[in-house]
């Protein structure tokens, strides 16, 4: 392998590189944008996750939303364990 072929294994990697880098400075800069407009395209959606909590290796708790109804919910080992409505969140104290 000669000088010349050294230099041009150099020159596409930096040129892979430097196209890999300028991708994902792309996708930070406008990534959220592209991704919220996708998901606006598509009609609303009824259900969401709002939030899960591990706990343990085979069990979760889940909270999700459907139709503005709040659940909780159970699973574990690939089948629902339990479910129930979410308790409504307290309301902040105000100081007098």
């Amino acid at each position: 392998m000669g000088f010349v072929d050294f230099i041009r294994a150099i020159a596409a990697l930096g040129l892979t590189l430097g196209l890999i880098g300028l991708a994902a400075w792309a996708m930070r800069k406008y990534g959220p944008e592209w991704m919220l407009k996708i998901q606006m395209e598509k009609k609303q959606r009824r259900m969401t996750l709002v939030e899960t909590l591990p706990l343990d290796p085979t069990r979760r708790l889940v909270l999700v939303r459907l139709d503005g109804e709040e659940r909780l919910i159970m699973i574990g080992e690939g089948r629902l364990l339990a479910t129930q409505p979410a308790p409504p969140e307290p309301l902040p104290e105000t100081q007098a």
